[in-house]
């Protein structure tokens, strides 16, 4: 057993009427993102937001206020997340989706970044009837490219969501095939309220570890997912040698937890099965930096 990193996901795209507890504005953000720290956070994972519409609003300029409000008061890797393309969440073509990414990197603000390869049916099962309900989350080979070719270019760490096991071998395929990346993060995503992806057992867990054995031997792994509680799954991670995020972005829909809960509970579960939560020193450190 070793350092775990706890990435905290604070709010994610689905607005209040969802998830009721998300932090929205700059402050709201900040104060999660540290309380999420003091309670043993690595990483945070943020989303910006028009406060007067409480919807999704990915300006570089949001973004910077949140890093920086953070980071004044303490060292954690804060990264943002990019447009949810196909969603009513927000649309953009490969550019406009990584505008943000870009200059907030060329300012010095990011280590990590988000670079999902691959696309897939997002439906939860409670809306599964409904004729109007769900879109495909599109990630097309142009948008990925541009992601990468932005974490080439400016040394970001791109964080892969793998939704399905081909997000693995895509991404592995694709990170071998661009000399000079840094090294990406699998994010394996689970879930209990969408039907994409793998339910939350440690069967799933391991067939994730076999493909990811064979695609990228050694690459870091972190269990996550979106509509999941995925505190079942920590004490198996920390056992196969990964890592964990949770927060109000990944939890069910209407959770009672705070974010600074979630990471509490994440840590606790951590340290119980025989690992430390990690400092964003050595989440580095285990990078390379």
């Amino acid at each position: 057993m070793g350092k775990v990193w706890i990435e905290a996901a604070l709010n994610g795209p689905w607005g209040r009427e969802r998830q009721p507890g998300i932090p929205v504005t700059v402050e709201e953000c900040v104060a999660d993102g540290l309380a999420a720290a003091d309670a043993g956070a690595a990483i945070i994972h943020v989303h910006a937001y028009d406060p007067s519409t409480g919807r999704q609003n990915d300006q570089w300029e949001t973004y910077a206020r949140m890093i920086e409000g953070i980071r004044a008061k303490t060292d954690v890797i804060v990264y943002p997340t990019i447009p949810l393309a196909g969603s009513d969440y927000a649309s953009a073509n490969a550019q406009q989706r990584f505008a943000h990414t870009a200059e907030l990197a060329r300012r010095g603000l990011l280590e990590w970044t988000v670079c999902d390869p691959g696309s897939c049916n997002f439906a939860r099962f409670d809306e599964v009837g409904d004729q109007s309900a769900g879109f495909v989350y599109q990630n097309p080979m142009a948008d990925i490219r541009e992601g990468l070719r932005i974490s080439r270019e400016r040394k970001l760490h791109p964080g892969y969501a793998i939704y399905e096991p081909g997000f693995t071998r895509l991404g592995a395929a694709l990170a071998n095939a661009t000399p000079g990346l840094p090294q990406p993060v699998y994010r394996f995503m689970f879930s209990d309220e969408f039907a994409w992806g793998f339910p939350v057992r440690a069967e799933y867990l391991d067939a994730h570890l076999r493909l990811l054995a064979e695609c990228a031997p050694g690459a870091p792994w972190m269990v996550a997912g979106l509509g999941v509680d995925i505190r079942r799954l920590i004490a198996p991670a920390v056992e196969r040698g990964g890592h964990v995020r949770v927060g109000l972005e990944d939890a069910p829909w209407r959770t009672e937890l705070t974010n600074r809960a979630w990471v509490e509970q994440a840590a606790a579960a951590i340290r119980a099965a025989g690992g430390e939560p990690a400092s964003a020193r050595e989440v580095r450190a285990a990078l390379g930096h």
